[in-house]
């Protein structure tokens, strides 16, 4: 569809401190980019797996060949990806996970997002009544959360798992033993360095740079000892994980660590729920888009962008086209606007998300949008007009995982996995990496005397931009299963596939493949090296504020046409669809 430059420098290294000294806040992406390579259209008859590397991909497949569900699936996928794709997510993670029961035609979803210590208070990133700077909250304990993908995988397994969890641990704790090959991505990323505390770290230190150089592309790394936690979490199922040995080494970890020491106690761990919610689901054109409910605000946003662009029609525009990108932007500082004020842990909050995505109030909201004009940074909505809000702070860079799968019953999962920042906290557990997800709560908990509602609080879990997600058509059948990393952007890459999709008729890897544009009510970006780029003066003359910068989505998924499977893998990443 287009042309484009393949951008991975090999001088391009630098400390992680002098980029976050000299760059705002909202500016900080969650992991670099590390190269472009074109994919085609992966086509299936029976089932499917898209997943963020090759080795969980063939591991999703192997469950699915021998008869397993799509949950089945997703248990390999994950465990493997705690092995080859450390950085990004793992069993010391959070899950949001989406599943198709396809006989029953009901969709499920199961939050396994991170809480925080039940000792944790407002003031945790809090220094002298000042908030911490976010560089100095990620490294160490005080960033960790509970770990809530285990238990979230295990309560849809129990539900609707084929075959037994023991088995599903197979390929993992093989490939741990006899050492995977070190992929282009976290070669690159180690090389970067950037991760602060990596190095700081002997156990991290140890297993990412031995004898003082960072793993390279195409050695064999063996994880013995994430070998021995996945053994006993296949046979002792996942409690050895939440309560004995393994959970004792986590607390002490994190409460002694040499850095920002953290809060995290056995009786965290022993105590950790997984929450089955319900979906967010809406209709765009003669679609149903459903995804989580808060605290991810991927199902809230993903159907507020798409219902403030339905009185614009959007088919009638040709793809990159300065008014079909311009209007996706108007609409994404309205859905981000709403975001910041209004989205986080709903057990906490009680607000009924439904009037955030209700029709009247969207299209009072859409009123706002003007064709050759930029409408600047713009004010939340109201929503819950009897209620006063006030914006937070967080900063949500989480460096994430996404993969979607479809059995051969048609049943069906879409899952996004994070263990926050590129490598979490920087702090290794028995061969995996523990999260730094506490920094997505907003650090300042009051504005102008009034309590933030993404504040941290013991027992909250912390605002995500995670949006896993799924669309069916008229007749309640399931039409595509998507998702992506990208911290913030998470919302603008979604939304932007779908509309790819729905809107222009693209199959799902033409979809995923368009140049990304995203304004998260700041600025509006443009992906560097696309065609796109082009269109910066146009925008900047109606009003837009306009960067030029690497946007590192990486987006999987699949759509059922014509009773055909078709996968889509993002490019900029190494993820790949396999199946039959």
């Amino acid at each position: 569809m287009f042309s484009r430059l393949f951008y991975l420098s090999l001088s391009f290294v630098i400390s992680i401190q002098l980029l976050h000294a000299k760059t705002p806040r909202e500016d900080r992406e969650p992991e670099a980019a590390t190269g472009y390579q074109d994919k085609k259209a992966f086509r299936a008859d029976e089932y499917m797996v898209v997943a963020a590397n090759p080795y969980a991909s063939w591991a999703g497949k192997n469950i699915l060949k021998q008869g397993g569900s799509a949950i089945d699936a997703a248990v390999a996928v994950q465990a493997m990806l705690t092995l080859v794709e450390p950085q990004s997510s793992g069993i010391g993670g959070g899950s949001f996970i989406l599943y198709w029961d396809n006989k029953a035609k009901k969709l499920h979803t199961f939050d396994g997002r991170e809480t925080a210590p039940s000792k944790a208070n407002i003031d945790l990133f809090l220094d002298n009544n000042k908030p911490v700077k976010w560089m100095d909250a990620v490294v160490g304990g005080r960033s960790v959360g509970v770990p809530g993908t285990l238990k979230a995988l295990n309560m849809a397994h129990e539900e609707f798992g084929n075959m037994p969890w023991g088995k599903l641990f197979d390929d993992s704790i093989n490939l741990s033993h006899k050492g995977f090959t070190v992929s282009k991505r976290l070669a690159s990323l180690l090389e970067k360095e950037l991760h602060p505390g990596l190095r700081k770290f002997r156990s991290s230190s140890v297993y990412f740079y031995p004898n003082g150089k960072g793993l390279k592309l195409g050695q064999v790394k063996k994880n013995g000892a994430l070998a021995r936690v996945l053994m006993d979490v296949a046979k002792n199922g996942i409690e050895s994980f939440y309560t004995g040995p393994l959970a004792e080494k986590i607390v002490k970890t994190v409460e002694f660590s040499s850095i920002n020491p953290g809060l995290l106690r056995t009786n965290d761990l022993a105590n950790y729920k997984a929450v089955k919610r319900s979906p967010v689901c809406g209709s765009y054109k003669e679609y149903k888009i459903c995804g989580m409910a808060p605290p991810s605000s991927g199902g809230v946003n993903v159907l507020q962008i798409l219902r403030l662009l339905e009185p614009y029609n959007l088919s009638q525009y040709a793809p990159n086209s300065i008014d079909a990108i311009h209007l996706f932007t108007q609409a994404s500082r309205l859905a981000y606007a709403d975001r910041e004020l209004y989205i986080a842990d709903m057990d906490f909050t009680h607000l009924p998300f439904s009037a955030m995505v209700s029709y009247r109030y969207l299209k009072d909201r859409s009123k706002k949008i003007e064709l050759n004009k930029d409408m600047g940074k713009t004010r939340a909505g109201k929503p819950f007009p009897q209620m006063n809000f006030v914006n937070a702070d967080a900063y949500e860079l989480p460096n994430t995982s996404h993969f979607s799968i479809i059995d051969k019953q048609g049943n069906a999962i879409s899952v996004t996995s994070s263990i926050e920042f590129a490598f979490g906290s920087g702090l290794m557990v028995e061969g995996f990496l523990l999260n730094n997800q506490l920094t997505d709560f907003s650090f300042n908990p009051y504005r102008n005397s009034q309590a933030v509602l993404n504040r941290v609080e013991p027992n909250k879990r912390p605002r995500s931009a995670m949006s896993p997600t799924m669309v069916f058509n008229n007749k309640e059948q399931l039409v595509a299963a998507l998702g992506s990393p990208g911290g913030s952007r998470i919302i603008s890459y979604v939304a932007q596939t779908l509309i790819g999709m729905l809107d222009w008729g693209l199959d799902i890897q033409q979809a995923i493949n368009l140049p990304k544009v995203t304004n998260r009510n700041d600025y509006t970006a443009l992906e560097s090296n696309t065609e796109i780029v082009e269109l910066k003066g146009n925008l900047e003359n109606r009003g837009h504020s306009v960067k030029v910068r690497e946007l590192n989505s990486g987006l999987l998924g699949f759509e059922i046409n014509n009773g055909k499977i078709v996968g889509g893998a993002d490019p900029r990443r190494e993820g790949v669809a396999v199946g039959e």
